[in-house]
């Protein structure tokens, strides 16, 4: 196995000398006063099957990884994570919550340019479980209850629920269902969180 791996948080991109080494120099230091070394999501992508070849391990959401070659293993240490072949979470997207050796078609891997942590592990998912229904007509989705991997959809991922977060949120969500945006969304208080509800996912707006 490669003994170097790369750690992306943050924004900071920084080189570990060995599997278990962390960050060094200035590196170390604004990692730790940004708190990252507390977060409970951890994931490690590799270029190579079988765990090998140049790594980079994630520990909060990416929206743009800027990755030069496709994944072919990854290997979750923490967390449920959603990985999508554009940034922001665009394109095909998928969910891996274990490790996966050999990750994609064989020998081909996967273009991952984003990807976040859902569920319970602090990304756009909470921990109201959800199973997404929706009624869908020919130009909109109407979506009572946006959940992605099998989790409600926060209105707001970090911070207060406000009107103009929850149209952000409702805007992605209806991307990653790949409608252009959110004709109209409401938000629902459960158990103290707040989720998107009655979201309608149109590619023609009203």
């Amino acid at each position: 196995m490669n003994a170097r791996r790369w750690v992306l948080a943050a924004g900071v991109l920084a080189l570990a000398g060995t599997a278990g080494a962390g960050f060094t120099g200035a590196a170390a230091q604004e990692a730790e006063e940004r708190g990252i070394f507390g977060n409970n999501a951890e994931a490690t992508v590799y270029r190579d099957a079988a765990f090998n070849g140049p790594a980079v391990t994630v520990t909060q959401a990416q929206s743009n990884m800027r990755l030069s070659w496709r994944i072919q293993s990854v290997r979750v240490r923490s967390g449920r994570w959603e990985m999508c072949e554009e940034p922001n979470y665009r394109g095909e997207c998928w969910t891996v919550e274990r490790d996966n050796s050999m990750f994609g078609p064989a020998f081909k891997g996967r273009w991952v340019q984003s990807m976040r942590p859902i569920g319970g592990s602090g990304g756009s998912g909470g921990t109201e479980p959800g199973r997404n229904p929706s009624l869908s007509g020919m130009a909109a989705e109407f979506y009572p209850a946006p959940a992605r991997g099998g989790y409600r959809v926060l209105a707001c991922a970090n911070g207060n629920a406000t009107t103009s977060c929850a149209k952000r949120s409702a805007d992605q969500f209806c991307s990653s269902m790949r409608w252009r945006s959110a004709a109209r969304e409401a938000m629902e208080t459960v158990r103290g969180r707040v989720y998107l509800a009655d979201v309608l996912c149109s590619n023609t707006g009203y």
